[in-house]
């Protein structure tokens, strides 16, 4: 992967904002936050690895600049997420990147929910992405919400992309190959799969949508 700046010129950057904005332990935390931002960037060559997106490729590689913010949103995500797993456990520096990236970014991408190997955001200003079961290629804009109604989170299939303003709450089960239109709000309702989604719950109108028009965007895994 092709990197704007090197890799220890983004540890330190990662670093000083953590100590800029929160506290960060060089003795004790350093090694931890090292670790993980070697496999957040891993994390995030095999994600940018499969988008056609003219910003995560140069020429025929895959390119990362932590100055797209959409780029480093997505690293932040994946670092708070890599030092969680290693913990096995909630713990206060993946607490300080996720609230890294909630500032710098403005959304909010919570270490604990398991997003795929493969996902994507465009202006993801406002989005809130909660614990829900989500399939490869998930992609998401502005103001988008997901989460739960009376505890219960949706599932979510392969291929699905949220509009700006969106909404997936509570007991739902979205197929694969599926867009849910811009304000639409799905509230415990099933979504079949290759449709377009329009309107508030109850009273959602489906459109079909033909698979091929996905098959051609993403680069498959």
């Amino acid at each position: 992967m092709q990197l704007q700046i090197s890799r220890s010129e983004i540890h330190a950057m990662v670093a000083r904002q953590l100590e800029s904005l929160f506290v960060l332990d060089r003795g004790a935390e350093l090694p931890t936050l090292s670790r993980g931002i070697d496999e957040a960037l891993g994390r995030c060559e095999y994600c940018f690895s499969h988008t056609d997106n003219k910003y995560y490729h140069r020429g025929a590689e895959v390119y990362f600049n932590p100055f797209h913010s959409g780029q480093y949103s997505i690293f932040l995500y994946y670092l708070a997420n890599s030092v969680f797993l290693e913990a096995q456990e909630s713990n206060t520096l993946s607490d300080r990147i996720y609230s890294l990236n909630r500032c710098l970014s403005g959304v909010d991408l919570f270490y604990e929910v398991m997003l795929p190997r493969v996902f994507f955001l465009d202006h993801p200003l406002g989005s809130v992405i909660g614990r829900a079961v989500y399939g490869d290629f998930f992609g998401f804009a502005q103001q988008c919400t997901v989460g739960n109604n009376r505890g219960v989170y949706p599932t979510i299939g392969r291929n699905v992309r949220m509009k700006s303003g969106s909404k997936i709450v509570g007991d739902c089960t979205i197929g694969d190959d599926v867009i849910i239109a811009a304000n639409s709000y799905v509230k415990d309702a099933d979504v079949p799969s290759c449709s377009l989604v329009f309107g508030q719950s109850p009273n959602l109108v489906f459109k079909s949508v033909d698979q091929s028009y996905f098959a051609a965007e993403p680069r498959g895994l």
